[in-house]
């Protein structure tokens, strides 16, 4: 035992670069007191995982688990995380969590509902996130079904309320129509919206009178995210999901028609780190270039949004 400590000892006092004169009896790993032991990562980064309900948040996040989280002993993978169950979600009430390990840092995804009863409860991760990412559910271009949401959009449904709403927007816009004809008695005024089936493909964003569905809504939660305090200097990452789905609108029309006017407004101020990248959370595809993307944003802004140390 003395001659253990001993040894131990004359190699701990010996000088960098020095052999000790007692060589230890085993082989000890070097470290210095500025480096980590090999494949350390002990930096941890917070990710917001945000968007309405329905967008895809949690069968992304299940993506993001089933190819970066290690498998069992056995190698399998959990149940839920089979590509058979990956789809088969249920409305997240409350939050999901999952930390993923990647060669240089952990990554800790924090998927929050997007319910509107939810939406207050998103600001209180605001200050600890690292980085955002905001699902759109890119093939939601039809209707709304709970006009509820948006009470500007004129649409009509069953009940005694709803109709007396429907007569006062008829009356609304025949004013509206008589003010709208020009010179030579043309109406300005479009068919009735209440008549109109909208769809990717006879829909512009931003076209006057058009109905992107909860596009819109989308749009609008994105912006009240963007305007917090908490959320300056944080990198954004917007995910155009479904992109596996004929019906869905294309990434470029998404970041042309509503995310740019968001991120930069129409003076161009508020440019931020950020990207739009087109994903199939469903089938996986581009789900590891958004989370190499999040991976190099968070470190880049290491010294803004400093990781937690483990």
């Amino acid at each position: 035992m003395y001659h253990l400590a001993k040894s131990l000892y004359m190699y701990a006092t010996s000088k960098e670069g020095e052999s000790p004169s007692h060589p230890l009896p085993f082989s000890l790993p070097f470290y210095t007191s500025k480096s980590s032991p090999p494949n350390s990562h002990p930096t941890e980064y917070s990710v917001l995982l945000l968007g309405l309900d329905n967008a895809g948040k949690t069968t992304l996040l299940s993506q993001i688990k089933a190819l970066y989280q290690p498998p069992r002993a056995d190698g399998s993978l959990p149940t839920s995380l089979l590509p058979a169950s990956i789809g088969k979600t249920v409305p997240t009430v409350g939050q999901n969590v999952a930390t993923i390990s990647l060669p240089d840092m952990y990554l800790k995804i924090w998927d929050v509902g997007g319910q509107i009863s939810m939406r207050n409860l998103w600001q209180s991760y605001y200050t600890s996130c690292h980085a955002i990412i905001f699902v759109v559910d890119s093939a939601d271009v039809g209707q709304d079904p709970d006009i509820t949401r948006l009470p500007q959009r004129r649409r009509a449904s069953g009940g005694v309320a709803a109709a007396a709403d429907a007569d006062k927007t008829a009356a609304a816009d025949a004013e509206q129509e008589d003010e709208d004809e020009d010179e030579d008695g043309a109406d300005l005024g479009a068919t009735s919206p209440t008549q109109i089936t909208f769809t990717a493909e006879n829909v512009g964003i931003n076209a006057p009178g058009s109905d992107f569905g909860r596009l819109d809504e989308c749009r609008r939660v994105l912006e009240s995210v963007l305007k917090h305090a908490d959320v300056a200097g944080v990198p954004i990452l917007v995910l155009a999901n479904k992109q596996d789905r004929e019906d869905s609108v294309e990434v470029v029309r998404i970041k042309e028609g509503f995310v740019r006017k968001v991120f930069e407004g129409e003076s161009g101020a508020g440019v931020r780190d950020s990207r739009v990248l087109p994903v199939s959370a469903l089938m996986g595809s581009g789900v590891q270039e958004a989370v190499e993307w999040v991976q190099s944003r968070v470190k880049w802004n290491k010294e803004g949004r400093p990781p937690v140390m483990r």
